[in-house]
C-alpha cells in the first residue's frame, strides 16, 4: 500500500505542480542559468547509492558538492535559493525521484556517504527502508542550516549533536511506522511549510 501511494502522490504531485515546477526553472535558468536542476550522490535502501534530484540554489558547483555536503554552508546560495529553501521549493524535484522507486514520501532523509560512515551500526536498520522526501526528523530541524551557520565548528556540531538526535527519530520511525502516521507526518510537514509551526 505505501509504495502505491508513493507512485500515486508523486505522479499527481507531477502532474498539479508542473506550472509551478516549469515557472521555478524558468527563474534559475534567467537568474543563475544552467544547470538548474542538481544531482546529488546520496545512500538509499540497502546502502545502494542513487542520484537525489533538487533545484540549484548555489553557484560554483564542484565535484565535491555533488558527492557530499559541507554542514552551514551558505556563502554560495543564491538570492533565488535562498528563498526555494526558506519554502521547501528546492525538494520538490524529489517526487521525481519517488515515482521512479528510490524514494517514498516518508521516511528517514538520505544522507551523503561521508555521514553514513558516521554511527554505521545505527545507519544499518535505517536502511532497511527507503528514504523519504519528509520524516519527523526533517520537521524538527527545519532551521538546521541556521543551527549550523551560527556553529562555531559546523561539522562537528551536525556530527555529535544533530546527527544522533535525527538517528534517534529515524530508528522510531521505522520500529513504528504506519500508514496512518505517514498521511499525519505529510500533514505536519505542509503545516511547518506553510505556516512555519510544525
Amino acid at each position: 500500500m505505501k509504495r502505491l501511494f508513493d507512485i500515486l502522490a508523486a505522479a499527481v504531485g507531477l502532474v498539479v505542480l508542473s506550472p509551478l515546477l516549469l515557472v521555478v526553472a524558468l527563474v534559475i535558468l534567467v537568474a543563475d542559468g544552467w544547470p538548474v536542476l542538481f544531482l546529488h550522490e546520496r545512500v538509499g535502501r540497502n546502502g545502494r547509492m542513487f542520484r537525489l534530484v533538487k533545484f540549484r540554489t548555489m553557484t560554483d558547483l564542484s565535484n565535491d558538492d555533488r558527492n557530499g555536503f559541507t554542514p552551514g554552508e551558505r556563502k554560495r546560495v543564491t538570492a533565488i535559493g535562498r528563498f526555494l529553501r526558506r519554502a521547501k521549493m528546492d525538494e520538490l524535484p524529489q517526487l521525481w525521484n519517488v515515482l521512479v522507486g528510490d524514494m517514498s514520501m516518508v521516511g528517514p532523509r538520505p544522507e551523503v556517504r561521508k555521514w553514513t560512515a558516521v554511527y554505521p551500526e545505527r545507519w544499518a536498520l535505517v536502511h532497511t527502508l527507503r528514504p523519504g522526501i519528509t520524516d519527523p526528523a526533517a520537521i524538527a530541524f527545519r532551521n538546521e542550516e541556521e543551527i549550523l551557520a551560527a556553529a562555531d565548528d559546523p561539522e562537528q556540531t551536525y556530527r555529535s549533536e544533530i546527527l544522533p538526535k535525527k538517528l534517534d527519530m529515524y530508528e522510531t520511525y521505522v520500529k513504528t511506522r504506519s500508514f496512518g502516521g505517514d498521511l499525519k507526518l505529510i500533514c505536519r510537514t505542509l503545516q511547518a511549510v506553510l505556516h512555519g509551526s510544525p
